[in-house]
């Protein structure tokens, strides 16, 4: 195949890996009717696939530059391929939950081994930043919309999705089939294997104040990816399956949009949009759950989904901008780290709070703390600014006046 139809085919399977990852979100709530399942078993079995995915952005995350690129993306299809079945012939939650361990390690090592194939591919142009930054969010999206309105309009609810899923995963085994190698093999695999996260010391100042918007971004994706579905249908009355999966799509649609639009900007620019969007439309939503009024919540949702991405830009962009090369697949792997915790966790406690406090009192909560998170990411950015300053504008040379001793 032809380089530049090489770039865009490895595009569309990035998409396809992220869709897939979403699609059993609007199947959630048939998956609790079926199996009489709670929402904490629910929570934690979107958590195991945050599990094999961490375990193989760590484990494997570096292995394709030492065996290259073709061999790990073989395996990630021939995983998610696995998966896939699994998903087809689940019939209870054990089986489930082994799918999206199943699929989470297959999408870990496709993402890290996609992205350095992307790069390989067109390394000067600065499309292939673009492509990884925005695959993950539209494919979130195409995946939840995607499998709510097959749910919605199609036969076979639980089943249709996933043998379509299979047959887009069956041509992504052609397309790395087909490819050449981007990437020449060289010794220390086996040092690859293990896991390598850190946080050099002198690069703490920079990346611990975008930390608190990293974490409620992906909190909030990740409530909205398990129990967003619930909290339509539950909470505002929404019990379509396809408007289960447009609560997800409208979230990290705009997401990905942000991204696009403001993927030419400064990091340091993006932080304070990002934080008062994410905070103030998660706010938004929740007015517009109490009060009943769908619109409210979906805009709500659209501006929080504008901040999650602009948060993903300044925070990615900040450990860019930082990190020196040979600290890079380090620090990266530390903040992956960050963002899939902070998109796991606290969806499990959340779970847990809906056993525990009902669904509509955990909603609440939930939601206050994300705003709460993303007001200190602002201020922890904003008192950053001003330590800043104060170190860059010393004193007039003549200025002797003593200072009041407290």
């Amino acid at each position: 195949m032809r380089t530049r139809r090489v770039f865009y085919a490895l595009a569309t399977v990035f998409v396809l890996f992220l869709a897939a990852s979403s699609a059993p979100s609007p199947l959630y709530a048939i998956y609790q009717q079926h199996w009489h399942f709670s929402a904490w078993v629910l929570t934690v079995v979107f958590a195991l696939y945050v599990v094999g995915l961490l375990a193989a952005l760590l484990v494997v995350g570096g292995l394709s530059d030492h065996v290259g690129r073709r061999p790990v993306l073989a395996a990630a299809v021939g995983l998610e391929v696995l998966a896939l079945v699994t998903f087809l012939a689940a019939e209870d939650v054990g089986v489930l939950a082994l799918a999206r361990v199943l699929q989470g390690i297959a999408t870990g090592a496709a993402t890290t081994t996609l992205s350095a194939a992307l790069v390989d591919l067109e390394p000067a142009r600065g499309r292939a930043g673009m492509f990884t930054a925005v695959a993950p969010l539209a494919g979130l999206a195409a995946g939840a919309v995607g499998s709510g309105l097959l749910v919605e309009l199609a036969p076979a609810p639980t089943r249709l999705v996933y043998a379509v899923l299979l047959v887009g995963m069956l041509a992504s085994a052609v397309v790395v089939a087909g490819m050449r190698e981007t990437s020449g093999r060289r010794p220390g695999a086996l040092g690859s294997l293990r896991p390598r996260v850190g946080l050099p010391a002198h690069l703490r100042p920079d990346i611990l104040p975008v930390v608190p918007v990293m974490v409620s971004g992906w909190a909030l994706a990740g409530m909205y990816l398990s129990l967003g579905p619930s909290v339509a249908a539950d909470l505002l009355g929404l019990r379509s399956a396809l408007l289960g999966g447009l609560v997800v799509g409208l979230l990290v649609g705009p997401g990905a949009m942000a991204v696009f639009l403001l993927r030419g900007r400064a990091a340091t620019a993006l932080l304070v949009p990002g934080a008062l969007l994410l905070g103030g439309g998660t706010l938004t939503s929740l007015v517009g759950i109490r009060a009943d009024a769908a619109w409210a919540a979906a805009l709500g949702t659209i501006l929080a989904g504008a901040g999650l991405g602009t948060s993903v830009l300044a925070a990615m962009g900040t450990v860019a901008r930082v990190a020196r090369p040979h600290e890079r697949g380090e620090v990266f792997a530390t903040a992956n780290v960050i963002s899939y915790l902070g998109n796991s966790v606290p969806a499990v406690l959340g779970g847990i709070a809906v056993t525990v406090l009902g669904l509509r009192t955990a909603t609440e909560i939930y939601a206050v703390t994300i705003a709460v998170i993303a007001l200190l990411a602002l201020l922890l950015h904003v008192r950053r600014l001003r330590t800043e300053r104060t170190t860059a504008t010393p004193a007039p040379a003549g200025d002797q006046r003593p200072r009041e001793i407290r």
